[in-house]
């Protein structure tokens, strides 16, 4: 059966969002045609914001239609995430007050925050909760609200009046991506609102993500890239491109 461009690349979308990322080789082979078909597919669907194309293939970009879930991200970048994480619990100073944003990466940081003084921490999510209820030294206020079951975080006008009625020292957020034209972006316009709450309520905001969030646009816009005070990510991302955020306001540490 020949498939129209537009079939295969829906079944390319559709590989990319089951498997998280596809290769152009196998791609090539599982539709039956040439593997510079597949390129142009890949670029046309990037060119669409549909996916992100790498060396040899391609993975799907957050939007409207399509998030992956907190089980997903638990398993994908992860030593990359534990290195952003520590980087980042590292920039506590001496706050006192912390908002701690749902997904890995922030409950990676949460786990990675000292336990050997008091402080206050204000999550939506019910994993970075979980994960600090249990320490002498730290008080958790959880977010009320919905609770999304894909992220385990709550949503919706409790969370973010909850939210309104505080100043915290340190924002920790997160983002489905960042870019400089865009700024940070999510799916979901419930969790839009969320971050946009926490960073008005923060004195210092730090971004902590992956190098894929870079250059990737989802469908809400939360923040610009100038309202961070600090971007943590790897090495992964090129200095080149570091220092471009870095021109936007915040500083930008690569580990």
């Amino acid at each position: 059966m020949t498939r129209t461009a537009e079939e295969r690349q829906r079944e390319i979308v559709l590989a990319a969002r089951r498997a998280g990322s596809v290769d152009v080789t196998a791609l090539a082979a599982e539709l039956g045609v040439a593997k510079e078909t597949v390129r142009r597919d890949l670029r046309v669907l990037e060119d669409h914001g549909l996916l992100r194309r790498t060396h040899g293939g391609a993975y799907p970009v957050e939007s409207a239609g399509f998030e992956t879930t907190l089980a997903f991200r638990a398993t994908s970048h992860v030593p990359e995430k534990r290195r952003i994480a520590a980087a980042a619990a590292e920039l506590l100073g001496d706050a006192e007050t912390v908002f701690v944003d749902e997904g890995f990466t922030p409950q990676l940081i949460a786990e990675a925050l000292p336990r050997d003084r008091p402080l206050t921490v204000v999550t939506a999510s019910l994993p970075v909760a979980g994960a600090l209820a249990g320490t002498d030294t730290v008080s958790v206020l959880l977010l009320g609200g919905r609770v999304r079951s894909g992220t385990l975080a709550t949503v919706d006008h409790w969370t973010t009046k909850m939210l309104a009625g505080f100043v915290v020292d340190l924002a920790y957020i997160g983002a489905n991506g960042i870019s400089r034209e865009h700024g940070l972006t999510t799916p979901d316009p419930a969790v839009s609102e969320v971050k946009t709450q926490a960073i008005r309520a923060a004195r210092r905001t730090v971004f902590a993500g992956v190098h894929t969030k870079f250059g990737a646009v989802s469908f809400c816009r939360f923040a610009e890239v100038g309202s961070l005070e600090t971007i943590v990510t790897s090495t992964l991302l090129p200095a080149a491109e570091a220092h471009r955020y870095s021109l936007l306001g915040p500083q930008v540490i690569r580990v």
